[in-house]
């Protein structure tokens, strides 16, 4: 039986997937073979050494420590593109709070619910919430993928003119964007001609406070911006100058923080993203389904730490090894395996940066002290066997 333990509600569509018979499914799974989480903080977790994978019900996995599980041989998924249009049709939502006065026109409503003249008041005020429209606008859009791509094209039947830039854009997200988005060369282009700049990517080392006093400047004058990736992505001292500034009109965001929260021109969703129920069962079916194929075939598919690799299972045995991406490490392999006598039906390996994973599909038996050989191989991290 193998043990998988939930971290947080996960949508019974999902769950219902791992079989009964096979699979202990629950919160209090302890031992887990598999652990499925959507925002638990797992940054402090001990981990135990059963443990073979998590499963993310969603994009983003910075509640996970994913190199700590890389070193321990964990295998993180994520679940790209589960959530998309829940997103998508959010940041459209959000890109309309910005363009018009919607939510101040909504508290003025409500603060004079007492008056009985309030359809005459409404004819006199409501000047005071006009806002623009987004067609003909230019939306530049940081981040081309599963999100950013749907946004981008959904944007071109506004009206509206895209131009985007993503450094790291994959051949599928090429092949499904609208031929009418322009590609940007770099950031600094989509600064400097956007009226609305909306990001889609995670944040990482490399991108954490990308919006700072620096980029504020090189935008347009009176520019709104739309974060539905990461609030560490903006600077908010440097957020609040700039609006101040008016070098900002709007900034919008699925992300409150106490720097932000009831500032002018800065309105607070709290995290709506991914929370639709189409969203929510879509990401815990995905999630359900990789670690089904990867505990029981080892075949990886949408993970963040390790290669995707992926085999028919055509031998008598499967074995599955995660190691650090190193030259002569795949002889090294074959070579325990040939001094035992142990066929290899066929074999595939991939890496991912410092890691690398290889599936060996081998004829006959798998002898015991086979599998400790491979494993006393230096820079070996895990064997796993099917």
């Amino acid at each position: 039986m193998k043990n998988i333990k939930l971290l947080n509600k996960i949508a019974a569509v999902g769950t219902d997937i791992f079989d009964r018979d096979i699979y202990n499914v629950g919160t209090d799974a302890e031992d887990p073979d598999a652990i499925m989480v959507r925002s638990a903080d797992m940054l402090s977790m001990e981990f135990n050494d059963s443990l073979k994978a998590i499963a993310r019900a969603g994009a983003g996995v910075n509640n996970i420590p994913v190199d700590k599980c890389a070193e321990k041989g964990i295998v993180v998924f994520n679940t790209p593109g589960a959530n998309a249009n829940g997103v998508k049709e959010l940041t459209i939502a959000a890109m309309l709070l910005a363009a018009r006065d919607i939510t101040g026109g909504i508290e003025w409503v409500k603060n004079n619910k007492s008056d009985p003249d309030i359809a005459k008041s409404v004819e006199k005020n409501k000047s005071k919430f006009a806002g623009t429209e987004l067609a003909g606008k230019t939306l530049g859009v940081i981040g081309l993928g599963a999100i950013g791509g749907l946004v981008a094209t959904a944007a071109t039947h506004l009206d509206m003119n895209v131009i985007g830039c993503d450094p790291y854009m994959s051949v599928d997200a090429a092949w499904s964007l609208s031929r009418s988005v322009i590609k940007a060369a770099n950031y600094d282009e989509i600064y400097e001609k956007s009226d609305y700049i909306t990001v889609h990517i995670p944040a990482t080392s490399e991108n954490k406070g990308m919006f700072n006093a620096e980029t504020f400047a090189k935008m347009k004058d009176g520019v709104k911006i739309i974060n539905l990736s990461r609030d560490a992505l903006v600077v908010p001292e440097d957020l609040k100058k700039a609006i101040a500034d008016k070098k900002v009109a709007a900034y919008v965001t699925d992300f409150p923080t106490p720097e932000i929260v009831g500032c002018d021109n800065i309105i607070c969703i709290p995290h709506l993203g991914a929370s639709t129920e189409e969203s929510e069962d879509n990401c815990a079916v995905m999630a359900a389904k990789q670690l089904v194929e990867f505990l029981e075939n080892g075949n990886i598919k949408n993970s963040v730490n390790y290669p995707n690799v992926s085999m028919p299972h055509s031998g008598d045995k499967r074995i599955c090894v995660m190691h650090r991406n190193i030259p002569n490490i795949i002889t090294a392999l074959s070579g325990v395996l040939g001094s035992e006598n142990i066929n290899i039906e066929n074999m595939i390996s991939r890496s991912k940066g410092d890691y690398a994973y290889s599936i060996f599909e081998i004829t006959g038996e798998l002898p015991e002290n086979a599998v400790e050989r491979l494993k006393s191989i230096g820079d070996i991290i895990r064997v796993n066997v099917y």
